[in-house]
């Protein structure tokens, strides 16, 4: 069996139909998916145009259901999300939207939670490694320098 390589209009529909019913999507990865398919540009356009119109595709369930995703699984900072949103080219008026999906207690309690496993996992003599590690750890999970030198500083009290 020959697998197919051109798609009509209303086939490739169905398909991406079926693609943003498995997972909220960003227009950029309907895009892409469509290019793979060989999709010419003036339909490329009429498919996504008719997704958004039945309610497969739409850019702020996208985002908000990213964030709640970000930060409730892999407990990644404001920061890294933003950064990752603004890569799918998610709108400004979209991130601001999505972020309030993150209850600002809950942040400071994940990062509280963040901060003391990571402090325990790199506790050793050495004090500056061990905070050396700990910000470089949770910078790259997009936390906010404020947040990490803060909690350091309140650790360094502790040892003093």
């Amino acid at each position: 069996m020959q697998k197919q390589t051109s798609f009509t209009v209303q086939e490739a529909q169905k398909k991406l139909e079926r693609y943003c019913a498995y997972q909220e999507r960003c227009h950029q990865e309907v895009v892409q998916k469509l290019k793979s398919l060989n999709i010419i540009p003036v339909a490329i356009d009429q498919i996504i145009s008719e997704l958004i119109t039945n309610n497969y595709l739409n850019e702020t369930r996208f985002a908000q259901a990213y964030v709640r995703g970000k930060f409730r699984h892999k407990k990644w900072g404001k920061i890294r999300i933003q950064s990752q949103l603004k890569l799918r080219q998610i709108s400004p008026w979209n991130i601001k939207k999505a972020m309030e999906e993150i209850p600002y207690e809950e942040y400071l309690k994940t990062f509280d939670e963040l901060f003391n496993k990571f402090w325990i996992q790199y506790k050793q003599k050495d004090l500056f490694l061990c905070q050396k590690k700990v910000v470089d750890r949770l910078q790259y999970r997009g936390w906010e320098n404020e947040l990490i030198f803060k909690a350091i500083n309140q650790k360094k009290r502790e040892y003093s």
